[in-house]
């Protein structure tokens, strides 16, 4: 039997981005917090304090950040017809563990999504009519405009000081910003970030055949100091490299430790407790109402929070999981296409092409994570798709992010992968090429998506979360069309080699891709096809707000952070002016 605490009105599940959002935007309430984060405290000082955080074998390979999988993971199969195996390694996305989730390791990028992003099959329907859209793939409406979370978007940019160029500002386009983008009530709070050699060549090419480049929008800070609204102070990015898959030991990348957190934990009714490992949402007899969480703690004693709200803020597959194993809502059923939890697993369409060039140096070692020339030609509706047979799309992006040793050497076609010949390949072209990226968006599909696993569960006996997922063919014939435009360029910049590197198809679980999964606890305004309201509310347990990345109906070209920081801004805010005045479902 759990042992009881002392009742609380509102339990966070998982202190990461929108956990810790949710804490500081209620910390004005007077309400009683409880948050809860299954892994470590930690902090920029000590645990990213120069020079361990640039210890690459620690934080990228072993990853000591990310999730343990030993204590829990999860399944992971094609299709139907295969048998889920656990992941055993840390391989295609990594979920992060411990106080700040992946909003440490993350590299701030800092996307909004495009208006048709959000009207995605109304929208497609309209231009190109109904069979244009693959009947298999169950994209759906968000519920929620561009405008909408216009006022959301610009509050967390100024939150994490996010540094960029404005290119359609009030309706007003403007040289040198994206063109494509929606309008933007005010200008980046910083600058954009200096560009290195390889991207600055990339945009003159492509500027040279008619391209419209840009530099990419980052929360990795550009000036010499910024101090965001709530007065914290971050500082200078010093281009050290060392971003993906690593804490910022300058508080110069925004994170929930130099942003938000600092902020709810200064508030007096805010209670965090880490090492807290929640396993179920228990819910009243009627099964209409959340009583609040059990989880286990770090001497592994079994406690039950009573809560009068349940914010679900953990990551995307652990959201749904928890839905699921708590019993709130139906689960999805690929072959009838019922219940709504679990619907519309989706993940990112990725591919790399590398220019090399014998005769030049890039400094690659000079990287940020968020430092690149990026196109938008080609993303969401921002072509005529009526030609290719798709829809959907991805930017283009030149960046530099570092160029260490272990993970980040890339070699032309043809090297020797070992010995004295890989060496001397080494020798000839370390920080001689730069990755050119096309990332693009993912179609939800009928058969992809989580359930919990029959076989497997984790440390605690709870069942892992089983992921179904393959690529759909709209996505595959999208991410061929964005590789051509990418060789396209890379081969007007002359380069001495070229490599283009496609993750497997079908699908495989074991190289790094992205850590761009989302859907699972879906958004919409109609119960029968989403799992939660457009204020991220669960449909069939009122009191329990579910935030992140599961709440995505399928994956634009786009990283996800800003719209999952966005929509939690948006939650949050109904919460407190209506919600908490009237419990019950908000329509």
């Amino acid at each position: 039997m759990p042992r009881h605490m002392p009742h609380v009105d509102v339990v966070i599940v998982g202190m990461g981005w929108t956990g810790a959002i949710a804490a500081r935007e209620l910390a004005d309430t007077g309400l009683r917090i409880v948050g809860l984060e299954r892994g470590p405290y930690r902090d920029t000082i000590p645990n990213f304090a120069v020079p361990n955080t640039m210890d690459e074998l620690r934080w990228s390979v072993r990853g000591e950040m990310f999730q343990n999988l030993s204590r829990e993971t999860v399944t992971f199969r094609n299709h139907l017809k295969q048998t889920a195996l656990p992941m055993r390694r840390l391989g295609a996305f990594l979920p992060g563990e411990g106080l700040g989730g992946a909003g440490v390791h993350w590299n701030g990028q800092h996307w909004r999504f495009l208006p048709t992003d959000f009207q995605m099959r109304s929208h497609n329907e309209a231009r190109y009519g109904k069979k244009a859209i693959d009947p298999e793939l169950t994209i759906q409406d968000w519920g929620v405009t561009y405008d909408e979370l216009e006022p959301y978007y610009d509050k967390f940019e100024y939150v994490c000081g996010t540094s960029g160029q404005a290119g359609n500002l009030k309706g007003a386009i403007r040289e040198g910003g994206n063109p494509f983008e929606g309008p933007r009530s005010r200008e980046y709070p910083c600058p954009p970030l200096k560009q290195s050699y390889g991207p600055r060549q990339f945009a003159e090419t492509a500027r040279g055949m008619g391209y419209k480049p840009f530099p990419q929008p980052a929360s990795n800070m550009s000036q010499d100091s910024y101090t965001n609204p709530d007065g914290v102070q971050m500082g200078p990015c010093t281009y050290c490299g060392f971003c993906e898959r690593f804490g910022c030991y300058n508080w110069s990348k925004a994170s929930p430790f130099n942003t938000v957190l600092p902020i709810a934990l200064k508030n007096p009714n805010f209670e965090l407790r880490c090492d807290s490992h929640v396993t179920r949402v228990e819910l009243t007899p009627d099964r209409k109402s959340a009583r609040g969480v059990t989880y286990v703690d770090a001497a592994g004693q079994a406690l039950f929070q009573p809560a009068d709200l349940v914010l679900l803020c953990a990551f995307q597959f652990h959201n749904v999981r928890l839905m699921l194993a708590s019993g709130i809502g139906p689960g999805y059923d690929p072959r009838t296409a019922k219940g709504t939890v679990g619907k519309n697993f989706t993940y990112q369409t990725i591919a790399y092409t590398y220019p090399f060039f014998a005769n030049k140096r890039m400094n690659g070692y000079a990287g940020a994570g968020a430092m690149g020339m990026t196109l938008d030609e080609f993303n969401g509706d921002n072509f005529d798709h009526g030609p290719h047979g798709f829809i959907g799309g991805g930017y283009i992006l030149a960046q530099t992010t570092g160029a260490r040793p272990i993970q980040q050497s890339t070699l032309p076609d043809g090297s020797p992968s070992w010995g004295s010949g890989w060496k001397r390949a080494l020798h000839d072209w370390y920080d001689r090429s730069f990755t050119i990226q096309a990332h693009g968006g993912s179609t939800a599909h009928r058969a992809n998506y989580i359930d919990l696993d029959p076989t497997y569960r984790d440390a605690f006996g709870v069942p892992l979360a089983r992921i179904t997922f393959d690529f759909p063919q709209n996505d595959l014939k999208m991410r061929q069309f964005l590789v051509d435009k990418s060789v396209e360029i890379a081969k007007a910049m002359r380069p001495d080699h070229l490599k283009v590197s496609l993750p497997p198809v079908p699908f495989s679980i074991v190289p790094y891709q992205t850590t761009h999964i989302v859907g699972g606890a879906i958004m919409g305004v109609d119960r029968n096809t989403s799992a939660v309201t457009t204020h991220l509310q669960s449909w069939d347990v009122p009191n329990v707000f579910v935030h992140g990345a599961s709440a995505f109906p399928q994956n634009a070209g786009y990283n996800p952070t800003n719209t999952l920081a966005a929509l939690s801004y948006r939650s949050i805010e109904a919460i407190k002016s209506k919600y908490l005045q009237n419990p019950g479902t908000l329509i």
